[in-house]
């Protein structure tokens, strides 16, 4: 005995449509916002990129808070910690730089 011939889906069964989702309406405070983080995320990371290797480093308040830790403070590798800090908030400050197409209207 032979199966029979597969028969089309009926109406009822096929997929139903895709829902359209309307874009985001962005106000100009949304933009703003984008902005000021921008700026701060790009002034701390340049800060901590830079001021671990100044001569100011050493007279900070953390480092005159306990004496025992003045060597902890002048140790390169805190150093580089604290600008890898640094580097961390660069990258997102110009990741956040290339997202700002997400206010430009298609």
């Amino acid at each position: 005995m032979m199966p029979p011939d597969p028969q089309p889906p009926a109406a009822a069964e096929t997929a139903p449509a895709p829902i359209v989702v309307p874009r985001p309406v962005y106000h100009w405070y949304h933009i703003m916002s984008a902005v000021v983080f921008i700026t701060f995320c790009l002034e701390i990371g340049l800060f901590l990129l830079i001021f671990p290797w100044t001569e100011y480093w050493d007279g900070n308040y953390f480092s005159g808070l306990l004496p025992q830790m003045k060597n902890f403070w002048g140790n390169l590798y805190i150093r580089g910690a604290v600008s890898g800090l640094g580097v961390v908030n660069l990258f997102i400050s110009v990741a956040e730089i290339f997202r700002l197409r997400r206010f430009a209207g298609r």
